[in-house]
């Protein structure tokens, strides 16, 4: 199933984002976060990757296949361009055809200095044309609602988003952000630009403020004022943070259904318990 074709029925996509394993962690704890996902019959599950070139794309494969074929729920394959050149991409599309996988989401991915990038392909919007040009995959794209962190500004970041959806993505998946409102702005600027696609808003619960500041500086994300007070008060209570920042995502999933959104994407951090949680709390709210 191509996943352009899960929107417009009425209902709120809902999907999940999991990642292959660290080197550190045994090879089978991924089939813990499935076993634990699959209870909440995700529309689709999407899977990351980390820096390290063609292998990690490997392993991301072979974790979509298993999604595919183990647990009969539709995958996305993350691949990049900085860590493949244009006979890695064929080689993983046709891998990934073979074991069933339709889609991917297409990305450049993030420049490591202790891995040279490949040169095939410098953007996004160039491995989206070559992929819908040379293979039946369904393709989506990644977006940022408050920009690119290497974006001069916002306009600059919607035309090049432009750009990426006029060479062939059909479905986008933002960036995870803390202020709907940032969110909002952006659909109206990407609709404005005449970004007709669905967009699907990605939530990353707030479980640990080492972990959430490292991702913020990485990505750019902004804190609003109601998000630091949750970390100043419970930051260093480990148990109050994840339920508080439980209940600041489901609170955020509840409005941005209200607004009309596409689909959530929620990034799971590997850890299904906090999914389920969510899932359960949203799941008359993204039916109606």
């Amino acid at each position: 199933m191509k996943l352009c074709d899960l929107f417009g029925q009425g209902r709120t996509v809902f999907s999940c984002e999991v990642f292959p394993p660290k080197k550190t962690a045994p090879a089978d704890s991924i089939y813990k976060t499935l076993d634990g996902l699959k209870d909440i019959r995700p529309d689709f599950i999407s899977v990351t990757f980390g820096a390290g070139g063609s292998q990690v794309n490997q392993t991301t494969h072979d974790i979509a296949a298993m999604i595919e074929n183990e647990y009969h729920i539709p995958s996305m394959a993350h691949l990049t361009c900085v860590a493949a050149d244009r006979e890695d991409v064929e080689r993983l599309l046709a891998e990934l055809e073979a074991d069933g996988v339709e889609n991917v989401l297409a990305l450049r991915g993030d420049v490591s200095p202790d891995h040279p990038p490949k040169t095939d392909f410098r953007y996004a919007s160039e491995l989206v044309r070559y992929i819908r040009t040379n293979s039946r995959f369904g393709v989506s794209a990644a977006c940022y609602p408050e920009g690119h962190i290497e974006s001069p500004d916002l306009v600059s970041d919607v035309r090049h988003l432009k750009e990426k959806v006029d060479a062939g993505a059909q479905h986008l998946v933002s960036q995870l952000f803390f202020d709907n409102e940032d969110f909002f702005r952006f659909l109206e600027r990407a609709r404005i630009a005449g970004i007709n696609v669905p967009i699907e808003a990605g939530i990353m619960p707030v479980l640990s403020k080492s972990s959430i500041q490292r991702m913020v500086s990485m990505c750019g994300a902004s804190m609003p004022r109601k998000l630091t007070r949750i970390l100043a008060k419970y930051g260093d209570h480990p148990e109050a943070l994840r339920e508080a920042g439980i209940a600041y995502a489901i609170d955020q999933i509840s409005d941005l259904i209200a607004g009309g959104v596409d689909g959530i994407h929620l990034y799971t951090m590997n850890n299904p318990d906090v999914a389920r949680q969510i899932a359960a709390s949203v799941d008359s709210i993204r039916k109606v």
